[in-house]
């Protein structure tokens, strides 16, 4: 059994810790880390039996604590993962890893160094609907992949506070990117591989706030097929992500985490329906597991911090998602095509 701290006690932070506590045995949350500190903060680390620590720093000298879990902002990950590596620790981080290649590089070097290990929270790819996607591609049941593309969408920025972070251009750029279009990006490298270019727009167009709420993305594969990715974050809450292939397309539809939803909803829900439909012949319907995304991407990294199995994401292709990140915000700014270097 793997000892956790979460760090950030938000929505998100607060929905990990119910993934697990008390019901998994290979991980469990024993204490935790919040800014605020505030009421609602300390009724979810009472609830969950976790002892509060005064500063971070705090966690990383604890000896019961053998793995951190951040739920914080990106722009912080890279010092975070650094620091609870160096302290011995293991280390789980909510996506996006960083907002920069040279971050994610640095991240993983002192993960490396310190024989810790490293898990990301890009949940999509441990569903099982997700894995016999990846499989029947693999197979060729598919034939030869043209095209991939995704759409996500969600309300909540409509709402959000103005000091949140997924509200402020400085650490939320693109809009919907890093709260919605990491999935889908991190998704694409699972299924075909390293991103060769991108090229981005952004913009805003309804959302009350300084920043960009309409992103559209369009990918070119090392292998050779294109992708797009459309993110929004001022319209109704959808998720569709479709592989072409010259022998049948497969459609996943699901949905995005919308501000209001269920911890079991937000944990459970995120693909509703899953289609093959060959060239010649009727659709074919394949069933959804319910299968809880948070626990499983977490008892993964567990496994792997235990001694077992390796994380499902190699490091290289962390880093590389943060790369094709980097290069999308860039992208977006300048209006060209952007090399993935």
């Amino acid at each position: 059994m793997i000892n956790a701290a979460i760090v950030g006690l938000g929505w998100w932070g607060g929905t990990l810790v119910e993934a697990v506590q008390e019901t998994s045995d290979k991980i469990n949350f024993v204490a935790a880390h919040t800014r605020s500190k505030s009421k609602k903060d300390r009724e979810i680390a009472a609830r969950h039996g976790l002892q509060l620590a005064d500063c971070f720093e705090d966690l990383l000298k604890d000896p019961k604590v053998d793995a951190i879990v951040l739920a914080t902002p990106p722009m912080g990950h890279r010092d975070q993962v650094v620091a609870a590596a160096q302290a011995g620790k293991h280390v789980f981080c909510e996506k996006p890893f960083t907002a920069t290649k040279a971050e994610a590089e640095a991240a993983v070097c002192a993960v490396e160094k310190a024989g810790v290990a490293l898990g990301l929270g890009y949940n999509r790819r441990l569903h099982p609907s997700w894995v016999d996607l990846k499989r029947r591609m693999n197979a060729g049941e598919l034939g030869t992949i043209l095209h991939l593309e995704c759409t996500m969408t969600f309300p909540n920025a409509l709402t959000l506070p103005p000091e949140a972070w997924r509200a402020q251009k400085a650490s939320a750029p693109c809009g919907g990117l890093f709260p919605l279009g990491v999935h889908a990006i991190d998704g694409m490298i699972d299924l075909v591989g390293t991103v060769d270019t991108v090229f981005a727009q952004s913009f805003h167009r309804a959302i009350p706030l300084d920043n960009d709420d309409t992103t559209s993305i369009l990918f070119r594969m090392k292998e050779g097929m294109s992708g797009y990715l459309g993110v929004m974050t001022a319209t109704a809450p959808t998720f569709r992500f479709q592989v072409y292939g010259s022998k049948a397309m497969a459609v996943l539809v699901g949905m995005t985490h919308v501000t209001g939803h269920s911890s079991k909803q937000r944990r459970t829900g995120l693909f509703a329906s899953y289609t093959m439909l060959p060239i010649k012949g009727d659709p074919i319907e394949i069933e959804v597991p319910q299968y809880d995304v948070n626990r499983g991407v977490l008892e993964a990294f567990a496994t792997e911090a235990a001694g077992g199995d390796r994380f499902p994401i190699p490091h290289g292709e962390m880093i590389h998602g943060s790369a094709v990140t980097e290069a999308i915000i860039t992208s977006a700014q300048s209006g060209e095509v952007e090399n993935i270097v």
